[in-house]
């Protein structure tokens, strides 16, 4: 039986934020969001965990996460920085932040020989997402070599109350699999509908049951050979713009797109929560204090 690996994208900065939220408390013993991903991941079945972090913060991460975790679930960690690009890239000098989450998946592929899940560290799935995308995999075999998928949630469930947000379209066939992810860019509640801004700043309705990705991916290894070719591409299509970047969905896009791979669209129906704005974290707080009371999670997670 397959035991897929926890990826998780820590390595932000938070600069909407204000902070590292990853590292934020927000459990009633001083759990983080992470700390309830990977309790959720641990009980679908999942095998182990790699952080992607930034170096300057590694410290924080060990103190914060690898000495209680040690006899729970194995634990590891790779480091993602602007000058780690594949051999023969140069980096521009005006290149001020690394290159985006396409590139920080890529910094894993030495660690990871099996399936793996990917998540945004400051990200709450929910336990029926872990479980939907481990059961996926749970008897996968190395034939199924371009066999992706990925935990969509309706809009409605994963909006702020605090500012617009942008949001990843899933378009899928007949058969459920991904045909491609539209981005959407400011989308707020209005009124008792939800909106979104096109290019050209009109104003358009979206259903709130819209199937929506929240960087909830599954993959198996030859997404990494994908990822640096596409990556050399994109460097040098974008050597005069520091500031683009390289994102999972844009690569996932070229891959359903010409054939090379299938991403299958699991549905949860659970409630997503995050922090994109600092104003969030009350509301998260509140919400996971409630899971808490209701029996969903211990008060101290780690005993």
């Amino acid at each position: 039986m397959v035991q897929p690996t926890l990826l998780i994208l820590a390595a932000g900065i938070g600069s909407r934020y204000g902070g590292l939220k990853q590292l934020d408390p927000i459990g009633p013993s001083g759990e983080t969001i992470i700390d309830y991903s990977i309790y959720d991941a641990m009980r679908a079945g999942f095998g182990n965990v790699i952080f992607i972090i930034k170096e300057s913060i590694e410290a924080d991460f060990k103190e914060t996460f690898v000495e209680k975790l040690k006899d729970k679930i194995a634990v590891d960690y790779v480091f993602q920085e602007t000058w780690m690009v594949p051999e023969g890239i140069t980096v521009p000098d005006n290149r001020q932040k690394p290159w985006g989450t396409g590139h920080a998946v890529m910094m894993a592929e030495k660690k990871i020989k099996g399936p793996f899940a990917v998540i945004n560290a400051d990200d709450f799935y929910g336990r029926g997402a872990f479980e939907t995308l481990a059961s996926h995999y749970r008897h996968w075999e190395p034939s199924r070599i371009n066999d992706y998928c990925m935990v969509g949630y309706p809009l409605a469930n994963t909006l702020s109350e605090f500012g617009a947000v942008s949001r990843g379209v899933c378009m899928t066939n007949p058969k459920g699999c991904l045909t491609h992810v539209e981005e959407r860019t400011h989308i707020e509640r209005r009124g008792n509908e939800i909106g979104f801004q096109t290019e050209s700043g009109l104003i358009k309705m979206i259903s709130p049951d819209t199937i929506v990705s929240m960087n909830f991916w599954g993959f198996t290894p030859s997404f990494f050979h994908h990822l640096r070719l596409g990556f050399t591409r994109f460097i040098h299509e974008n050597a005069e713009k520091p500031k683009a970047e390289f994102y999972i969905p844009a690569m996932v896009n070229e891959l359903v797109q010409n054939g090379t791979a299938t991403v299958k669209v699991l549905e949860s129906t659970g409630q997503w929560f995050g922090m994109t704005y600092k104003e969030d974290r009350e509301l998260v707080v509140k919400k996971m204090h409630g899971l808490v009371a209701a029996g969903i999670y211990p008060e101290k997670l780690w005993v």
